[in-house]
């Protein structure tokens, strides 16, 4: 069941709002747990144990945490759950692709070096982890108390907005509105719009792009215009299916009363890779600058060399936390490091470049590292780079012409006029009849409507960040 899909907008969601609003205020932390649990359920109900285990351990050393009056203990409780977290997903993310590269080495097909049944990775394991990673970290430092309440605390971690693939949500920032919200109806219905548009975007612009993507990525030897359009297609795709879900999260946060924070700020028209990371996955790349780059590697105080080297663990181990099939994802992150490495020495040297060259350079290098990040594996990725810098010759290949038929794009060109050119539009200055605050309520509404249409004519693929 994903937010996208027929069974969550009209079986799940009105279920759920229908006994949560008829829940007593001081309950409804209850009926958002249990709900959330049975959404997760939902997918894989076995792994649920997991994630409810996790979430007792990080609950246990938080208050263990804050009852200590010593602080040498106070940080060891931290670590030691710290490490059963993290352990957890080392467990389901790398235990394949380790034997799997230990087999390629030393084995061979008849004889492997070790013989393995494939763990399978559970979904929302890697953002249950940032979560409580977070939690604990602020309940060392004294950021945030301790949540006594089970209750209150499980339905931080397991709540069903964000649980799959994120918004990151610290939890300083909904502590108030765990321990009391009340309905709104201006915030609901504020909430009811950016889970349309969220929901439009990923329909009308994302799926339709999935099967050229697929198939440009499955080719041995793409040609350059072949290579190029595949990589342009899936740049747009993961942009609008990750953005149009967290748009969706926040929505549907919102319904619910509690105010996310945002995710995306015009990624693609970014100025420089450091202004890229600004605007993101801004939830992480805020994590990975406070916990990991500033708290534990000491971001930029020691010195130049010191803060090169930190700038590219920072990235290594957020490829590292995307991936799990392949060691593609910690080179896409070794890529966006060496990238913010040589952007700071540049700049650091007093060199500027136009702003124009600047953002399609920008562009380029983070296209280049998508590249990667979606290749099947690394000789995939090779042959696809191969065919972006002319290596495979120049022409359209027969197979991406057919796939580009205008059948499979016409949702995609209504999605672009419904929410792309509206939204950039009013966002500036407002354009007569459409930027007035009637047409303002009424295309998200539409885009939404059209979207459901087009919803129940196929199925709608999963969000590519469900595998992270």
């Amino acid at each position: 069941m994903v937010f996208a899909s027929l069974e969550f907008l009209t079986l799940f969601l009105p279920v759920f709002f229908a006994f949560y609003f008829l829940t007593p205020q001081r309950f409804r932390n209850h009926t958002l747990l249990f709900g959330s649990w049975l959404f997760y359920a939902w997918w894989t109900p076995k792994f649920l144990i997991l994630i409810i285990f996790l979430t007792i351990v990080t609950w246990l050393a938080a208050i263990l945490i804050d009852r200590s009056d010593s602080e040498k203990h106070k940080t060891r409780i931290m670590a030691a759950a710290i490490i059963v977290n993290l352990a957890s997903l080392a467990w389901y993310k790398y235990a394949n692709v380790v034997v799997r590269s230990l087999n390629d080495l030393f084995g061979s097909a008849d004889h492997p070096l070790i013989v393995w049944e494939t763990v399978f990775l559970p979904i929302a394991l890697s953002f249950t982890v940032l979560h409580a990673t977070s939690y604990l970290v602020d309940v060392r430092r004294g950021v945030v108390q301790a949540q006594y309440r089970f209750t209150f605390f499980s339905a931080y971690i397991a709540m069903f907005p964000h649980l799959i693939a994120g918004p990151i949500v610290r939890y300083r920032v909904i502590e108030k509105e765990l321990k009391e919200r009340f309905f709104s109806a201006e915030e609901f219905a504020t909430g009811v719009r950016r889970f349309m548009i969220g929901f439009a975007m990923k329909v009308l612009i994302a799926d339709p792009l999935s099967p050229l993507v697929a198939m440009v990525f499955k080719e041995s030897s793409p040609s350059l215009i072949d290579a190029w359009v595949g990589c342009g297609a899936y740049t747009i795709q993961l942009y609008f299916d990750f953005a149009g879900y967290s748009l969706m999260a926040i929505g549907l946060g919102l319904m619910l009363g509690f105010k996310f924070e945002p995710n995306f700020n015009n990624p693609y028209l970014a100025l420089s890779i450091q202004d890229f990371w600004r605007r993101w996955h801004l939830t992480l790349s805020s994590w990975l600058r406070d916990y990991l780059y500033i708290s534990l590697l000491g971001g930029n105080r020691d010195g130049q060399t010191r803060t090169y080297v930190n700038l590219m663990l920072t990235m290594a181990i957020g490829g590292l936390w995307h991936g799990g099939e392949s060691w593609n994802y910690l080179i896409w992150g070794i890529i966006h490091g060496s990238a913010l490495c040589v952007a700071r020495a540049y700049n650091h040297a007093g060199y500027r470049i136009p702003d124009l060259a600047s953002r399609v350079l920008t562009l380029v290098v983070v296209m280049l590292a998508w590249t990667i990040f979606r290749a099947s594996d690394f000789h995939a990725a090779l042959s696809m780079w191969g065919g972006q810098f002319g290596l495979n010759g120049i022409a359209m290949g027969d197979a991406v012409s057919l796939a580009m038929r205008p059948t499979i794009y016409a949702s995609f060109i209504v999605g672009i006029i419904c929410i792309v050119y509206p939204a950039t539009r009013i966002a500036a200055t407002g354009w007569g009849i459409f930027g007035s605050r009637s047409w303002r309520a009424i295309w998200p509404a539409l885009a939404f409507a059209y979207a459901l249409i087009v919803l129940t004519g196929q199925q709608s693929p999963p969000f590519l960040y469900f595998q992270f």
